[in-house]
């Protein structure tokens, strides 16, 4: 079983990138429209609000290291790497997360963002 990127496919910005990707990626890597998964409610809110990747081990990378391992399975993907490096990484996921918020608030497909406790679980 491949890797698998969940991806808002409302989202322009998200579409473009997932465009590019789709064009350099390997076949080991799946990209998925969140809209179109089989997933339930809770947790099609919860991928809307930030990169979901799912590895083929059933892991999970999620927010700026969904967005580096996804780029992995390109021959660029070596340019992304330093994101998470130690020095970088803060800064990196603070750009990430405060973008990732706006873009949440700005949508009006994703629900406001609640404390529910679980990651996964159904609500």
């Amino acid at each position: 079983m491949p890797a698998i990127l969940y991806f808002d496919g409302k989202c322009p910005l998200c579409r473009r990138e997932m465009t590019l990707l789709q064009r350099l990626k390997r076949h080991e890597l799946t990209l998925m429209d969140v809209h179109t998964a089989q997933v339930s409610a809770y947790q099609r809110q919860h991928m809307l609000r930030r990169l979901h990747l799912q590895f083929a081990d059933k892991s999970w990378a999620i927010g700026l290291e969904a967005n580096v391992a996804a780029w992995s399975f390109t021959p660029v993907g070596f340019l992304f790497k330093p994101l998470l490096w130690p020095g970088f990484r803060g800064l990196a996921e603070a750009a990430y997360e405060r973008w990732a918020s706006r873009r949440a608030r700005r949508c009006d497909w994703i629900e406001p963002e609640r404390d529910t406790g679980g990651v996964y679980g159904e609500r």
